[in-house]
């Protein structure tokens, strides 16, 4: 999942790095980390900073792998767990296993993206290697917990809730950091880590597959913590390098003492004026509604939010249909191979194809992504043959990536780089919901109905429907720009954070690391 397109960063050197504004103090390893010992590379120049672009940045981008691909390859071969899940909790009295049983997987992809402004928070005050650390270890104790669960609703905490929400913890941090370590080389760094989570996607369904009928269900969820364990422990390369907020002004230079500095007679209450103001600030600065207020990303947001709401159900439900479908076959985790490595042959091509198209134009590729995707979902029942339903899921995977590796580059077109951030923040958020609710409805479909026609065949209804959405976007941005055309300069009108020529060709650009969600800069807002 990598950023495509210019770096649209400030220059620390230029005094841009921060807005001016006196940042909250920080807890934890930044302020011990920050400053990197020595003057060579990545170190703090003349108020400056400059990330290494290699060195041991490249066992960090390993690490980064690992997370990415551990997680979502897990995530996306649940299909495979699904199944097993459901022959362990059948209950041939209860109409509604598949429904019960879907929500296991579902909750635990939701979580990973309904938690992304908490996980903001957390990297912004901790950092991110305690951020990823402690996200690692609680999908570990999820996963291990999963094991010796007995019951549907236990393991609708332990993986749904601790693995999902330890994954969000372990994710978003793994690709803030590489933001420390490059920015000549970020987009190949990012790169390697979308081929290599790519391999993940790929080589877990045949990993599931050789494993979970021999050893059984409990044994497997053993072995898929410790690909947890194991990036618990890669976390801790996460050493951050970016100058630490405490205490800096503009271009990191120290700022004037504020009120908890002072000393003297009511220096203590004062102290505690200042803690409270610092709270109240932080509060605002991540709660912060102000992207809601630009027309063209509500209407996207609501396409996307639409969409995806029948994203998950081919992940879900796909492996027990063929198992219905095709009688007797045993190459159903095929499938997903073949989604995997399509995906990140797509993250690939449409990312450089993205970078080759104008402005908001690339928003036609998302949305036209997510109608094809649309259609391959209805299009899964009607495949009589298995060969069709192959060409049908590397067809899935390709609308996979392009969607992903589209939304950092949309988001940075429609608010502009300084609220990217929040952007995709909030849009992750909005994703959530619906992302949860769609397999378990395409699963109560099935009970009811006995057969995955009508789920696949509606499962296809909201991509097409987000996708027709979100082909009105570029429509009211040059209405806006057209209503804009008659304003006032003083009145700059609702388009206003819309990128201008002059940011387009490279210049220098004020945007202040303080004013995105925490834990971003602007190179690192990507998925």
């Amino acid at each position: 999942m990598g950023v495509h397109g210019e770096d649209r960063r400030g220059d620390p050197a230029n005094g841009d790095f921060r807005s001016g504004r006196p940042e909250p103090d920080l807890a934890g390893e930044e302020e011990e980390e920050s400053t990197v010992p020595g003057t060579g590379s990545g170190a703090r120049t003349g108020g400056g900073f400059v990330p290494p672009d290699g060195g041991f940045g490249w066992v960090v981008v390993f690490a980064a792998t690992w997370c990415n691909g551990s997680i979502f390859g897990i995530q996306n071969s649940f299909g495979i767990l699904n199944m097993m899940l459901v022959g362990e909790h059948a209950d041939p009295d209860d109409r509604t296993s598949q429904f019960k049983v879907a929500w296991v997987g579902a909750l635990a992809m939701g979580m990973i993206f309904l938690c992304s402004p908490v996980v903001s928070m957390f990297t912004d005050h901790f950092g991110c290697r305690k951020t990823a650390v402690g996200g690692a270890s609680m999908a570990f104790i999820g996963l291990l917990s999963t094991s010796f669960a007995t019951s549907l609703t236990l393991r609708y905490f332990t993986y749904g809730i601790l693995f999902g929400c330890g994954s969000s913890f372990a994710f978003q941090p793994s690709l803030v950091i590489l933001g420390h370590y490059f920015r000549r080389r970020l987009g190949l760094a990012n790169g390697v880590v979308t081929a290599g989570a790519s391999l993940f996607s790929m080589g877990l369904p045949v990993l599931l597959q050789k494993v979970a009928k021999p050893l059984g269900l409990c044994r497997t969820f053993q072995i898929l913590s410790v690909f947890m364990l194991v990036q618990a422990l890669l976390a801790l390369t996460f050493r951050p390098l970016l100058p630490a907020g405490q205490g800096c002004g503009p271009g990191g230079m120290p700022s004037a003492p504020g009120p908890a500095d002072a000393g003297g007679v009511g220096g203590g209450a004062s102290t505690q004026a200042s803690r409270w103001s610092r709270a109240l600030a932080q509060v605002r600065r991540y709660f912060n509604l102000r992207v809601f207020h630009i027309v063209t990303y509500r209407v996207w947001a609501f396409g996307v939010a639409t969409a995806v709401l029948g994203y998950f159900v081919p992940y879900m439900h796909l492996m027990s249909f063929v198992k219905e479908q095709f009688k007797g076959t045993e190459k159903e985790w095929v499938l997903l191979v073949c989604i995997g490595a399509s995906s990140g042959v797509g993250r690939l091509a449409f990312g450089k194809i993205g970078d080759l198209v104008p402005g908001l134009q690339k928003i036609y590729m998302q949305a036209t992504s997510f109608i094809v995707l649309g259609l391959m979902c209805i299009l899964i029942p009607q495949c009589w043959v298995f060969q069709g339903l192959v060409a049908v899921c590397v067809l899935l995977g390709l609308c996979d990536g392009c969607f992903l590796t589209l939304m950092a580059p949309v988001a940075f077109e429609l608010v502009g780089p300084m609220r990217a951030s929040q952007a995709i923040g909030y849009l992750l958020g909005l994703m959530a919901v619906p992302m949860t609710a769609g397999p378990p409805i395409a699963g109560l479909l099935h009970d009811y109905f006995g057969d995955f026609t009508l789920a696949f065949s509606l499962a296809g209804v909201p991509p097409i429907v987000g996708g027709v959405v979100m082909f009105l976007v570029p429509l009211i941005h040059r209405r806006l720009l057209k209503d804009q055309a008659g304003t006032s300069p003083e009145d700059p009108g609702p388009t206003d954070h819309m990128l201008s020529p002059g940011q387009l060709a490279g210049e220098p650009k004020s945007s202040s690391n303080g004013g995105l969600l925490p834990g971003y800069t602007d190179v690192e807002t990507h998925i």
